[in-house]
């Protein structure tokens, strides 16, 4: 499934992974709302994805959220990796976190089935910084951002199987995010099918708390 979602996203041009309202937000954003496609090689989506495969097995799909924000998912927290997956999550941590900023200890993983999507939310700052990443694996999907005051500014987000996103800033606070329902799946006029995917999440710590401190709710990303 992620070889077909690369080989019918490939082709387009690199200006054509974001789209907004206008020119105004897309500026705003320009730093703060980023897609890295390409950033894994299917080689390297590959080792994730044979990684996180047995324990997410384990898990059944859920239908409620503990803040309704997800539906059709299962997810885990995962801190212990191959070497082959850490030196990919070193990269991830140079490309989208600046030198002073201190990752949660553990990684979330959230794998949301073919109809599986994620409702608008803004995620908490008692649970994570600044600073959101995320790499998406298998299937390619639309993110869509909302300014949670002026519902007219919106950005949207082209997530293709390999590709990298960062939130931070204005994107992390001001704006909502979701990843839209199979029959919403559209950037633009193109459709996107939804299959099934998986993101891996990193997160810098929120501020006053320790990396390794209890009670991290994850986001939903």
């Amino acid at each position: 499934m992620a070889a077909s979602g690369r080989l019918v996203l490939g082709t387009l041009p690199p200006s054509s992974w974001v789209r907004g309202s206008g020119p105004a937000v897309l500026s705003r954003l320009r730093e703060a709302a980023v897609v890295r496609p390409g950033f894994l090689s299917a080689a390297e989506e590959e080792t994730l994805s044979r990684e996180l495969e047995p324990e997410l097995r384990r898990r059944r799909y859920e239908y409620d959220h503990w803040d309704a924000a997800i539906h059709g998912f299962r997810e885990t927290e995962k801190s212990r990796w191959s070497e082959a997956s850490r030196a990919i999550l070193q990269r991830v941590q140079a490309a989208a976190f600046s030198p002073g900023q201190t990752l949660l200890s553990s990684v979330h993983v959230l794998d949301l089935e073919p109809r599986g999507y994620i409702k608008p939310h803004v995620d908490s700052i008692k649970f994570c910084g600044a600073t959101i990443a995320g790499l998406s694996l298998l299937s390619p999907s639309v993110m869509r951002l909302v300014h949670t005051r002026e519902p007219g500014e919106w950005l949207e987000l082209l997530l293709e199987p390999g590709s990298l996103y960062i939130l931070r800033g204005a994107a992390r606070y001001d704006f909502s995010h979701e990843i839209l329902r199979d029959e919403e799946s559209f950037f633009g006029g193109r459709r996107v099918p939804r299959g099934r995917r998986i993101s891996v999440i990193c997160r810098s710590l929120p501020e006053g708390m320790g990396p390794g401190e209890p009670g991290q709710a994850p986001p939903a990303c």
